[in-house]
């Protein structure tokens, strides 16, 4: 997925703007998704309803909303940790064990990500609802990546285990 301005999706071609995107994502009319977006992140929102449809979120529907963004929070949560596991396991064994022997892919990998990785896991931890659906928002793809590199290492095509020393 391409997250901009717009995202695109390249498995399903979906896009749209971030509207559409909370519409497609918590299965939200437009119109819905506008209000959820403005309610969730404190802007103010004119629904132009006439006055007599009442409240514009059906209570059970908000419920099983909160259940699905705390189900992706954790699955998200979840992938980071496996993640940090893995790097800090190609830290170690993949350093170098001499100042002439070169660096191997793993271990760089390992420098470049980990901290960026334990952010996104403080960020989900401490942080407050809306940093955290903002985060989720904008570090989807990161964190899909990262979920790739774990099924790579489980496969066992991103380098041998056995031959760390």
């Amino acid at each position: 997925m391409k997250l901009d301005q717009r995202f695109h999706c390249f498995g399903c071609q979906a896009d749209g703007d971030v509207i559409d995107f909370a519409a497609r994502y918590f299965g939200l009319s437009a119109r819905e998704a506008a209000g959820k977006l403005a309610k969730d992140f404190g802007i103010p929102y004119e629904e132009g309803r006439p006055p007599d449809r009442g409240k514009w979120e059906n209570p059970t529907k908000a419920a099983s909303l909160e259940q699905n963004y705390v189900k992706l929070e954790r699955n998200c949560f979840l992938v980071l940790s496996q993640y940090r596991e893995l790097l800090c396991f190609w830290k170690e064994h993949f350093a170098p064990k001499t100042s002439e022997r070169e660096w191997d892919s793993l271990f760089c990998e390992a420098l470049d990500r980990l901290t960026r990785v334990e952010y996104l896991m403080d960020v989900l931890l401490h942080s407050p609802l809306e940093e955290r659906v903002e985060l989720l928002l904008s570090a989807g793809k990161e964190i899909a990546g990262y979920a790739g590199r774990l099924q790579e290492s489980e496969a066992g095509t991103v380098g041998s285990f056995e031959n760390a020393s």
